[in-house]
């Protein structure tokens, strides 16, 4: 049997919260990007394509965000060592709390305008209920508040690979090593 295994199990995340993770480690960059160079091109012909792409993906992700936190209800991850200082535990769960609640909000204020919006939201193709009848000036201001949330969410990403990078390659403490 192999002891490192045993010794690792207790402090790593399990794997579905490994999957869901990086999944979305891949998808929210992903859609980030398409988000901004949709707005490049969204008054180019075709560029609809692009727009129906980014709604999937994005409800696609609220329904990772909501097994994600399902899971994490019922699963809570292990302490952190104790070589970790207090201070950077509650800077990880602030940091991790701000994560969640942009991997949110982003997504539900993009909905919001998306369900607004004369054109609706249809996911791959299926079309959804029309929750509300199209206001444009509310449209914006949901789409307008989706944008700030993806700038933030994006600042946010980038310092928490910083700090999973640190750990890694600066304090070499199995921080890192919990996620993959």
């Amino acid at each position: 049997m192999n002891t490192e295994k045993l010794t690792t199990q207790g402090w790593r995340y399990a794997s579905p919260a490994r999957l869901l993770h990086w999944l979305m480690a891949v998808l929210i960059p992903a859609m980030l990007a398409l988000g901004w160079y949709m707005m490049e091109v969204e008054d180019d012909p075709g560029s609809e394509v692009y727009f129906n792409l980014h709604k999937s993906l994005g409800l696609l992700l609220l329904l990772l965000l909501a097994a994600r936190a399902a899971w994490r209800l019922g699963h809570a991850p292990a302490s952190l060592p104790a070589s970790v200082a207090p201070w950077q535990a509650r800077l990880s769960r602030l940091g991790h709390g701000l994560l969640y609640a942009g991997m949110l909000l982003v997504p539900a204020a993009g909905l919001a305008g998306a369900l607004l919006s004369k054109s609706g939201v249809a996911f791959f193709g299926l079309a959804l209920p029309r929750w509300f009848a199209p206001d444009h000036a509310l449209a914006e201001q949901c789409f307008e508040l989706h944008e700030l949330g993806a700038w933030t969410l994006a600042a946010l990403i980038v310092l928490h690979v910083l700090a999973g990078l640190k750990h890694l390659l600066l304090d070499k403490d199995g921080v890192f090593q919990r996620m993959l």
